[in-house]
């Protein structure tokens, strides 16, 4: 089987399909700063796509054969891109090796002394962006690869001459196994991506594997008030550093202060004074982030102030909860939550910001998450004052099971079900009021209702 680290040379060539992804547009990037020749495809045109060709990298609308030149050292492949893609086909027929996105990645995270990767069913973009902005400020000179935009670097991945790289990793078919962590976070565990898992117990056996790619050496960084993260990791033989709101973490905070959309706290660890924060985003689950940060920091060996100023200047990362303007006067914001769990620490966050009313236009993130999940997300969709729902969005999967947004809305008295975007643009401009919270939320393509009213 061949090793994608073969290719990481200058004047190799390669060739990304499903170029216009987050990820794969910043491996993109990050190839063509190692002086490998890239090319690529994508389904549709994109603001990513005409980012990439303006660097000088050509990419084709369409999947087709004749996208592979003959001088095509190598071809990388995002997971929703299958075997029957007519470019992996003819690949694989002219002996072209196929790789993984994530083998790319991890291949590439083994050239660094220093490889931090952040995990966790919720809170990764949040937590690897503010370990960004950290490490930036201890002048790491990191490389970076987010699932999502940073206003700090205006892009979702940095190249960096240091010695330090700091990955998003998702659990999500194993993805995260093809790393090489020397620092691995473990944000939380919950049951997630049940079209790939089995259940919360296959979950956690996936994290476990993943934790135990850590080198003697290295260390693993858990969030002690998660039961089922440090249940997975009961047996793991690797340094562990927790953190959370408990005295009895190794990285906790205390003197909390929650101050509008912000907060201040000390930080502890092991018992004693690191240093104090003023982070400016809201909510709880933002403190654990900082704190989850600011362990993999220490693991790094980070000074203090460098924690202090980096967390400072976060402003939050796109897409979790991103003030997108006003309309009619409603704060317009957006989220990404998808999960359960995701939702109800939004929801938490926002009831403390004392809106008049929260209304939430909800657009579920594919099929079977939708129906594993059911009972989980009916309970906290009862919670806004006023719930628009969109469609649900297909992402990789057919609707081979016959559920709708239509069934929530069934069991939701009050809610409304929207099957197209200008319907439910209607109904927002029809109720928005001054003193409400519009909050569109989900990991598709709902952010362009709010966009569309803020114009």
């Amino acid at each position: 089987m061949a090793d994608f680290s073969n290719y990481l040379s200058p004047g190799r060539r390669g060739h990304l399909i499903g170029i216009g992804g987050v990820s794969m547009s910043s491996l993109a990037e990050v190839l063509k700063g190692m002086g490998i020749n890239v090319s690529g495809s994508d389904t549709n045109d994109s603001a990513n796509v005409k980012a990439l060709r303006r660097l000088g990298i050509p990419v084709a609308i369409g999947h087709q054969a004749e996208n592979i030149g003959d001088d095509v050292d190598f071809v990388v492949r995002t997971a929703a891109v299958h075997d029957d893609n007519p470019e992996v086909v003819w690949a694989r027929w002219q002996g072209i090796p196929v790789f993984e996105r994530t083998e790319a990645w991890g291949a590439i995270s083994q050239d660094y002394a220093n490889a931090l990767c952040i995990s966790g069913t919720h809170g990764k973009t949040t937590t690897t962006s503010m370990c960004t902005h950290i490490l930036m400020a201890a002048d790491r000179d990191p490389t970076v690869m987010i699932g999502g935009t940073l206003p700090l670097l205006n892009a979702g991945h940095r190249v960096g001459q240091g010695n330090t790289i700091v990955m998003e990793a998702c659990e999500y078919y194993n993805s995260f196994l093809s790393f090489h962590p020397t620092v691995a976070v473990i944000l939380n565990i919950e049951a997630d991506h049940l079209d790939f898992f089995k259940d919360l117990a296959d979950v956690e056996k996936s994290f476990h594997m993943f934790a135990e790619r850590v080198p003697a050496d290295g260390c693993v960084v858990a969030n002690f008030d998660d039961a089922n993260t440090m249940y997975t990791l009961r047996d793991v033989q690797r340094k562990i550093v927790t953190f959370g709101l408990s005295p009895e973490a190794d990285v906790y905070a205390e003197n909390i202060r929650y101050i509008g959309a912000s907060s201040e706290f000390d930080i502890m660890y092991k018992g004693k004074p690191f240093t104090d924060v003023t982070l400016h985003v809201p909510g709880q689950h933002n403190v654990k982030n900082a704190l989850a940060a600011t362990a993999a920091a220490i693991c790094l060996g980070v000074r203090p102030n460098a924690v202090k100023y980096g967390l400072a200047g976060f402003n939050g990362a796109g897409r979790r909860f991103e003030f997108k303007g006003k309309f009619n006067g409603a704060d317009v914001y957006d989220d990404y939550a998808h999960h359960p769990g995701e939702l109800k620490v939004l929801l938490d966050t926002v009831e403390r910001l004392n809106y008049k009313r929260t209304v939430l236009v909800f657009q579920p993130h594919t099929y079977t998450r939708t129906a594993a999940l059911f009972e989980d997300f009916v309970g906290q969709l009862k919670r806004p004052d006023v719930l628009l729902l969109a469609e649900i969005f297909a992402a990789r999967e057919r609707n081979t099971i016959g559920i709708s947004s239509a069934a929530l809305a069934e069991r939701i008295e009050g809610s409304g079900f929207y099957p197209t975007f200008e319907a439910l643009e209607e109904k927002l401009r029809e109720l928005a009021q001054p003193g409400d919270i519009i909050l569109t939320v989900g990991a598709g393509d709902v952010f362009k209702i709010g966009e569309n009213l803020v114009k």
